[in-house]
């Protein structure tokens, strides 16, 4: 099988084959390819978060995990947590999140999202699935869906995640990449 792709400006890309060697066969091109188009893409959708895409998985991993402290959450995200600090306080800042004691242990300070945060991360899903989908525009919807699932099921099988987000090890790659550019 073989599909064109028309970039945004409205030129249309070579065929690529399905089958075949070369660079499209191998694993690691393809994930590297999809990885710059996937920062490039919600970088711009996230923009505006504290730390860009950082600061956006810490926001989504607040609102939608349970960890119990600013250390918990660091070694979650697979940040360190000198700067994580610095994340947080620019969140608290920008008022998308706040540092609560944790009543189950009062010597913690558990971060939970303010309702500004919490309708922030609603907007930013949005744009963070909008770009996405145009990253992943190859793929029908139904196979985006898939594609996801997938990603995800290997990505926490590494991490040793029971179906936790994936976010974490999408985050570590983009460091890893920006560390290496």
């Amino acid at each position: 099988m073989v599909t064109t792709r028309t970039t945004p400006a409205g030129s249309s890309v070579a065929p690529l084959e399905r089958s075949g060697g070369g660079a499209e066969a191998d694993l690691g091109w393809s994930l590297g390819v999809l990885l710059r188009a996937y920062k490039d893409g919600v970088s711009a959708a996230v923009g505006a978060c504290p730390h860009g895409h950082r600061g956006y998985q810490v926001l989504t991993t607040v609102v939608h995990g349970d960890q119990p402290s600013q250390l918990a959450l660091a070694a979650y995200l697979g940040i360190d947590r000198t700067v994580m600090t610095y994340l947080i306080d620019d969140l608290v800042a920008a008022g998308l999140v706040e540092r609560q004691l944790n009543p189950a242990d009062r010597r913690q300070r558990k971060i939970v999202a303010t309702g500004t945060g919490a309708r922030t991360l609603a907007d930013l899903e949005r744009r963070v699935r909008e770009a996405e989908d145009v990253t992943l525009a190859a793929l029908e919807p139904p196979e985006r869906d898939s594609f996801r699932a997938l990603l995800r099921k290997v990505a926490c099988d590494l991490r040793g995640v029971g179906g936790g987000d994936a976010c974490a090890v999408v985050g570590e790659a983009l460091a890893a990449a920006d560390g290496a550019s």
